[in-house]
């Protein structure tokens, strides 16, 4: 059985390839500048190599600090363009501040120009030959759901939310509410005996199996299925989609066999790891104090002003293993904030001073956790500490919160750096998915990247 499949980046694949032509088209605009016009500042040869491996290393890093890798800015035009300029100005900002690593500064400053205006036009260049054509709906996935009948509206939003370019296209219900409609699902229902010619017709990639009732797939349906897997489409499980596509874990959609989406990160054990992961944290929170030391002279004015309270407040939060201790952070909210009882703090919550709303948005509130860092009760990274009230008010409704405990509470995490804020039972769902995926994959290189997106969020003034 043949099918009109058409070709489709996955999201790493897109990732990889925005990275690797950046670097590439770089070069290239940077060759032909030095063909047409006298330019010599740089050029490649085999001594001076690594020249170029200094400048591919300041554009990757940039390029993600600055978000040129997000997807949704790649594809949006206005931001792209804002996030090239400022990765491409910061590049060469760096790459000519650091002449031990890279070539001598001209002495006819239009070369500076020239390499300038060579970095930025060819990023602005192949970054809008992505958004013609790689960008585009022609390199969509195709895919068929099979799933229950109520379930497949959550179902394919928390999918095509991710990734717009993952296109549900049809469902095989899986129950026998034959008459079910839901008036806000647009696409179709396909009957089990007409699956193949639905599949070969509309260029079906991929087949996602959306329930965790066995008994649900019919002797037909599971023979229809082994097919098309014997004929070389790919055939998965909804949470393993859901998970690789978000970078989060449906608890939503996680039942009794909890253990086969919870295999934990074996560096959560790996006494090597978290040797060098505490030694890292001890060296950070120290630099973190001593520049907290640097500010405070001007907080403590600030604070006289802005706050008229003590600078710092403490506050219980529950750490690893549900141990509690209290978190001091710098005074952000008037006096009394919380006289009628604990709540969420909201986006637009006016118990917190203008004064307050800089040092959030700014992450300047969160330097005295570095004291709790040295101290050992939280990490440089991992889920962020709730108060004890709330862990209990939403573990009393969610099933694995507590799972967030199994490691250290961090000043930044998963969760902060891939979701705005959360002030409902809602959001606080959606970041344990983050969380819980960090948990899963923990390792060196979420470290880092986690790192990395953190100073995009401070940079950005993106604090709550």
């Amino acid at each position: 059985m043949k099918s009109n499949k058409k070709i489709h980046f996955e999201i790493s694949e897109r990732k990889i390839l925005l990275r690797v032509f950046d670097v590439f088209f770089v070069l290239g605009a940077l060759y032909l500048v030095g063909s047409v016009f006298n330019f010599s500042y740089f050029y490649i040869t085999p001594s001076n190599f690594y020249w170029t491996l200094v400048l591919g290393i300041y554009l990757l890093f940039f390029g993600t600090v600055f978000e040129a890798y997000n997807l949704q800015v790649a594809s949006n035009q206005f931001q792209m363009i804002r996030s090239v300029t400022i990765t491409a100005s910061t590049t060469v900002l760096f790459y000519l501040l650091t002449p031990i690593l890279t070539p001598t500064l001209p002495n006819n400053r239009i070369q500076i120009l020239y390499f300038y205006l060579a970095v930025l036009l060819a990023l602005l260049v192949w970054r809008l030959l992505y958004q013609l054509f790689f960008a585009s709906y022609r390199f969509e996935k195709k895919v068929l759901l099979v799933c229950d009948n109520e379930a497949v509206y959550d179902l394919v939003s928390g999918l095509q939310n991710a990734d717009p370019h993952y296109k549900i296209v049809g469902y095989v219900a899986t129950d026998t509410k034959e008459d079910y409609v839901n008036t806000a699902l647009t696409i179709p229902s396909v009957n089990t005996l007409n699956l193949e010619s639905f599949v070969k017709q509309n260029g079906i990639s991929e087949v996602v199996i959306a329930t965790e009732k066995t008994e649900a797939i019919t002797v037909t349906l599971y023979n229809k299925l082994l097919l098309l897997l014997e004929n070389g489409f790919v055939i998965r499980e909804y949470i393993q989609v859901y998970e690789s596509l978000t970078q989060r874990i449906p608890v939503q959609f996680v039942a009794r066999d909890f253990y086969r989406y919870f295999p934990f990160s074996r560096s959560n054990q790996n006494q090597l790891y978290l040797i060098i992961v505490r030694f890292l944290e001890i060296v950070v929170s120290l630099v973190g104090i001593v520049a907290g030391f640097l500010v405070v002279p001007f907080l403590v004015i600030g604070n006289a002003f802005g706050n008229q309270g003590n600078l710092f407040y403490t506050q219980q939060r529950v750490g690893k293993n549900g141990e509690v201790f209290r978190i001091i952070k710098f005074r952000t909210m008037v006096k009394n904030a919380e006289q009628h009882g604990a709540v969420f703090a909201t986006a637009n919550d006016t118990r917190i001073t203008p004064f307050g709303k800089f040092l959030r948005k700014t992450r300047i509130d969160e330097i005295p956790q570095f004291i709790n860092i040295l101290l050992g009760h939280m990490a440089v990274i991992g889920p962020r500490p709730e108060r004890p009230v709330f862990v209990e008010e939403i573990a009393a409704v969610m099933p694995f919160y507590q799972t967030r405990h199994v490691v250290k509470p961090g000043l930044t995490g998963w969760a902060q750096v891939n979701y705005a804020y959360g002030d409902s039972i809602d959001d606080s769902l959606i970041k344990l998915q983050y969380d819980l995926y960090y948990i899963k994959h923990r390792s060196i290189f979420l470290d880092i990247n986690i790192v990395i997106k953190t100073i995009s969020t401070v940079l950005f003034y993106r604090g709550q």
